[in-house]
């Protein structure tokens, strides 16, 4: 058995729901569990309202993890391997990579923390952002191997438990993101940028630099510069800020609505 599709047995409401709607897959399934291919499939079929009349069961496998353990990987298929002991979201991790393999890919397929986007993989868009130390960085521009003895946090590690970030509540509230693909750096982004701001780190519209650093009070516009960095495609850009901007001050921000006339 493959152990990246390993999983505790299907219960008997869960073989119908694969029964049913994957039969071509349902031998694969009972031999080697569900994969992602199938995982992915069932969330096709659950976007195109399929699964309302056995939501309990497809509920049951859309939230079973895919796998619990890290991909065993053979030192010999590595040229350049490198050891990297450090800290992601508070646990202490240690992995073999390439010494060329950045941050970003070692997230997603050594430690299978998907939620960190590869959007441009070339520092352009902000999707990977990522916080090494308090401070932001581009994952894909950042080698895992220069994060020994770091403390990485990633999405996954913004919320405590069930408990979300008032960042993350604040997106939700404001309709801080519309497709989601780079929702994950800007709030990653975000996080960062008031620890930033209370520190009374400059900006490129910081009027005074030589001034000595204080406690910014963020306005929208300073906003908008600290986070330029994040590309949002789908153009939430309003909505970001307001949400960024309500944390900040601790203050309900007004939803505005324009319409183009």
């Amino acid at each position: 058995m493959n152990p990246e599709n390993e999983q505790t047995q299907l219960t008997e409401d869960e073989k119908k729901l694969f029964e049913d709607l994957m039969p071509e897959d349902l031998h694969e399934i009972m031999d080697t569990g569900v994969s992602r291919r199938h995982f992915m499939k069932l969330l096709a079929l659950a976007g195109g309202g399929m699964l309302a009349y056995q939501s309990a069961a497809a509920e049951q496998v859309l939230t079973r993890p895919l796998s619990t353990t890290t991909p065993a990987l053979d030192p010999a298929s590595l040229e350049n391997g490198v050891n990297v002991a450090f800290q992601v979201n508070g646990a202490a991790k240690k992995v073999l990579v390439d010494s060329r393999m950045t941050l970003l890919d070692t997230l997603r397929e050594r430690l299978e923390l998907t939620g960190s986007k590869k959007g441009c993989d070339h520092g352009q868009c902000g999707a990977c952002t990522v916080i090494v130390d308090g401070r932001r960085v581009l994952s894909c521009l950042t080698l895992a191997a220069s994060c020994e003895g770091k403390s990485v946090k990633t999405i996954e590690g913004i919320a405590q438990g069930n408990q979300l970030h008032p960042m993350q509540e604040a997106f939700l509230k404001h309709d801080g993101f519309q497709c989601g693909f780079c929702t994950s750096g800007q709030i990653c982004s975000a996080v960062a940028l008031l620890d930033e701001a209370k520190k009374g780190e400059a900006s490129y519209v910081t009027e005074n630099v030589r001034k000595k650093p204080t406690p910014v009070s963020l306005s929208d516009e300073e906003i908008r510069e600290r986070m330029s960095g994040n590309i949002c495609r789908c153009g939430a850009y309003p909505n970001i800020v307001a949400a960024i901007q309500e944390v900040h001050s601790g203050k309900p921000v007004e939803q505005t609505w324009q319409f183009a006339g």
